[in-house]
């Protein structure tokens, strides 16, 4: 019981360090209060597979720190954005795809179809790219 109590106020201290969500599920993913096959994680984000795959690869970058979308980013943002796009290229690297090629999305918006609040990039490859997504 007492596990428990610790393991819900070190988690909740996680969400307000990293200004995080409690109703996001990427958020929720971050902090370790939801599961997720992660595939990469540091101090700026967190990489996990996506549970809907529109292709043989398909992995979420998200930040670690609670960011609605490309509209609402700041220039000190810049930093880690870049981030993100180097972690794609180590994990296609790793997931062997990075040869044949992948693709990098991301929504922004209900009209851009993005459905999760919390901006993220997707990673997607292992076969030829299709239009929308997959």
């Amino acid at each position: 019981m007492l596990k428990a109590y610790f393991i819900h106020i070190i988690s909740r201290l996680s969400r307000i360090r990293y200004h995080m969500s409690d109703s996001c599920i990427f958020c929720r993913i971050v902090s370790g209060e939801s599961t997720a096959e992660i595939v990469h994680r540091d101090d700026q984000v967190t990489a996990f597979r996506d549970i809907h795959p529109v292709g043989p690869t398909h992995i979420l970058i998200v930040p670690n720190r609670h960011v609605e979308s490309v509209n609402t980013l700041e220039s000190a943002d810049e930093q880690w954005m870049g981030h993100i796009f180097t972690v794609a290229r180590k994990i296609a690297h790793e997931d062997g795809i990075s040869r044949g090629g992948y693709r990098l999305i991301i929504n922004t918006g209900i009209d851009g179809g993005q459905t999760v609040f919390h901006l993220h990039v997707h990673l997607i490859g292992g076969g030829r790219m299709k239009h929308p997504m997959g």
